[in-house]
């Protein structure tokens, strides 16, 4: 083989679990370490999320006076994965190792977290949940601070951005979205910040403030603090396939950048980061449940096409959990770049998802995972959940930011553009009646649906689904809206509805991987040489047990890859 050149480990894609291991490997004593990028930006997924990562017991929580342990995070998670979903191993690994990544990662100066006092775990009926400081976010970051390395610096989900210019915090969107007491000094002090940074926009000619949050915040301490370790991040480099020698042991892959086949030896090993198959709709058809899109996914990163696991399949690698995605309904309008997800619209009070029969699907204020399960598991051909929409009425409209509507202050509905109410996808109606006409939902079925939260609204208890009985329920509730912050009466015309999509923030199912993130083969031996962590990889939480429940887990065995190449024992 003529190499183009030679690595001691190859890390390919960009996310924040494969810089992650870059940086693991760098600080366990890895000298030459390469992260190849198929795009033109870096920080994939990880960059468009939200930034939140999920972990048990660790020691921001614990410098927050939390009271957490590994028995109540083994509690949880044992009620919370189905049995036979996932290896015990593999979860008791990550309870184990998980707060020791983090502890690990933080003691590099451009690292740095923030614990979330009020964010609870998804399942708060399952032992062993916490109401909050499970899950943490990235301190924010100015996006100068990577240099020149901010031009290709991919950002977080338009969604995540007031006005499309100032971007905010988990904890600030809260308040944003749910306007509690006081909600408007948060948007105030936003506003007045990215105003008098107007002299630095102008400067660099960019239209959104500096200050980054959420994911691209995580990603872009992440990728400063590799690059201030002089590990090169290689863009518009695709890895076509994995090469190994005559014992089956993957040295090297072969890759094309910017245009030309090359060729790159990894003499420790390959980390495979490089993301789901969320948009390659042939896997999509081959592996997920009906209906399924490229069209709905929210997670915008093109060139997850799933070539991790091409490669590996013609490796013999075992896969897992491939009828699996990060669940989460999308709202995909015309005007957008991409979907935006779900998440915090369905679960404010005044608002019902119902079916074309006008039924509703599942409780719209529960966590966006186990609300899209239960939309597979009661969808079919004879009863079908899609399309479905969101339908509320003139209050909410005023009350809330509803996805691209934003509130009818910040986008009046004579500033909505006339394709929205084109092919389905909105609608404005005097009467729930005549919403019903316009969008061929069963008339009998949505009148009673809204008749009946109109009464459970009144007693503040859901009798069907249990909406806001919960207390995830109610982190996106309304607590000036009462005796139940998750129910409203809806009869305040005129009425809308908007259509939600089945969608996913990127697939979870992947390659079987050991506790050290080794690649298995079908017969249980491992494929020397190569790793695989992050959505290209088989989940270790696949039910979504509380916020972060992705980038906890690759970041985690981006650390556990770096440990079993280098041999350190990850202090």
């Amino acid at each position: 083989m003529n190499w183009d050149r030679e690595v001691d480990v190859v890390v390919v894609g960009s996310g924040l679990g494969a810089m992650t291991s870059a940086l693991c490997l760098k600080e366990m004593g890895v000298e030459n370490v390469e992260v190849i990028e198929k795009g033109q930006k870096w920080g994939g997924t990880s960059a468009v999320s939200g930034g939140g990562i999920w972990i048990p017991n660790n020691h921001y929580a614990k410098a927050c006076g939390a009271n957490d342990s590994t028995q109540d995070a083994a509690d949880y998670l044992s009620d919370t994965t189905p049995e036979g979903k996932v290896p015990p191993e593999l979860i008791a690994s990550y309870i184990d190792n998980a707060s020791k990544m983090l502890k690990f990662v933080s003691k590099s100066k451009e690292i740095e977290y923030q614990s979330l006092a009020h964010y609870p775990d998804y399942y708060q009926e399952s032992p062993g949940s916490k109401t909050g400081h499970r899950s943490l976010e990235p301190a924010p970051i100015n996006w100068d601070a990577v240099g020149s390395d901010m031009a290709t610096m991919q950002e977080t989900h338009h969604m995540m951005y007031m006005f499309d210019r100032i971007g905010f915090t988990q904890v600030e969107a809260h308040a944003l979205v749910t306007r509690p007491p006081g909600w408007w000094k948060v948007m105030v002090k936003l506003i007045f910040k990215h105003v008098l940074d107007t002299p630095f926009r102008l400067k660099h000619k960019v239209k959104r403030a500096r200050r980054l949050a959420c994911g691209s915040a995580g990603t872009a301490r992440m990728f400063l603090a590799i690059k201030n370790r002089n590990v090169p991040v290689t863009l518009n480099c695709a890895m076509t396939e994995l090469i190994q020698d005559d014992s089956g042991k993957v040295i090297g892959i072969k890759a094309t950048e910017n245009g030309k086949a090359i060729t790159i030896k990894a003499n420790k090993g390959v980390i495979l980061g490089a993301g789901g198959f969320e948009y390659n709709q042939e896997l999509r058809d081959k592996y997920l449940p009906k209906p399924t899109s490229t069209e709905w996914s929210g997670g915008g990163i093109r060139t997850n096409t799933g070539d991790a696991l091409l490669a590996c399949e013609k490796l013999g690698a075992k896969k897992r959990l491939m009828d699996g995605a990060w669940w989460c309904t999308t709202i995909n309008a015309p005007d957008e770049p991409a979907p935006r997800l779900a998440i915090m619209e369905k679960s404010l009070p005044g608002n019902i998802v119902v079916n074309m029969s006008g039924k509703r699907i599942a409780n719209e204020s529960q966590n966006y995972m186990a609300y899209q399960t239960e939309f597979f598991d009661s969808h079919s051909e004879a009863s079908p959940n899609s399309p479905a929409y969101m339908v509320f009425d003139s209050r909410f409209r005023k009350s809330y930011i509803v996805g691209p509507l934003m509130d009818n202050q910040a986008r009046p509905d004579a500033a909505i553009p006339k394709s929205y109410f084109e092919n389905g996808f909105m609608a404005k109606e005097n009467s729930i009646e005549a919403l019903a006409d316009k969008l061929g939902i069963d008339k009998a079925g949505l009148v009673k649906s809204v008749a009946n939260m109109n009464e459970y609204a009144k007693t503040g208890k859901d009798l069907e689904l249990g909406r806001g009985d919960d207390a995830y329920d109610r982190y996106y509730g309304d607590e000036t809206v009462s005796p139940n912050p998750c129910l409203h009466a809806i009869d305040q015309g005129p009425y809308y509805a908007l259509r939600i999509d089945p969608g996913d923030f990127g697939t979870h199912g992947g390659m079987d991987t050991t506790v050290n993130a080794e690649v298995l083969k079908e017969d249980g031996s491992t494929i020397d040489g190569l790793y695989a962590i992050g959505n290209c990889a088989a989940a270790i939480l696949p039910t979504y047990p509380g916020p972060g429940a992705t980038l906890g887990p690759a970041m985690t065995w981006g650390y556990m890859a770096a440990r079993h190449i280098t041999g350190h024992s990850g202090e």
